[in-house]
This record gives structure tokens, sequence and C-alpha cells, in this order.
């Protein structure tokens, strides 16, 4: 009986494993396809779109307080010269680039 547990609880804390590294990868993948450009790939908006649009790096003070709320509504309805991406993403990837987001300002 023991060996069955352990198996099971083996069996399921390896399917949570492979579902959270599918999402962060979802999120990083959309994120290198959508807002790499001018975010930059380390999200420091160093690079020549970037600095062109003044864009502000994910560690600045503003973006590293805003709430996860905030960044899906602005990735949703777009702010300043960011574009909207609702109906080019689905709200699925938006939740999934911002907690990429979220591990480019560690």
């Amino acid at each position: 009986m023991k060996i069955r547990t352990g198996f099971i609880l083996a069996a399921i804390l390896a399917a949570t494993t492979v579902t959270s590294a599918f999402a962060q990868g979802s999120g990083a993948d959309t994120y290198k396809a959508k807002c790499a450009m001018c975010h930059g790939a380390d999200g420091l908006a160093s690079g020549p779109a970037g600095k062109a649009m003044q864009v502000p790096a994910f560690n600045s003070p503003a973006l590293a307080k805003a709430t996860t709320a905030e960044m899906i509504a602005a990735t949703t309805n777009g702010k300043g010269k960011m574009p909207a991406y609702t109906g080019k993403l689905t709200d699925a990837q938006i939740k999934e680039v911002v907690a990429y987001v979220r591990t480019l300002q560690k």
C-alpha cells in the first residue's frame, strides 16, 4: 500500500511540475514573439526600439510596484505607446506573459 501511495504522489508531483514548466514556457514563448522587440529579451528595454519609444524597464520602480491586475489591464487594453493585445492574445496568454514578466523583474 505504501509503494502504491508513493507512486501516486510521485505521479501527481511530476504532472504538476510539467504543467508549471509548460505554462512558463508558453509565457516566455509569447513574450519573445510579441513583447521582446520593444521590452527586450531581458525586460530592460535597452534595445533600439525600447530606447526610441522610451519603454520603461520592467525593473523600474513604477513597473515593479504595479499589481498583476494592472499589468494584465495594460497588456489587454494598451497603455501609452503600447498597443492593446485584446483579440491578438487570449486572456490565458496575457496572464502567462505577465507571469513571465514577473520572472524578469527578479
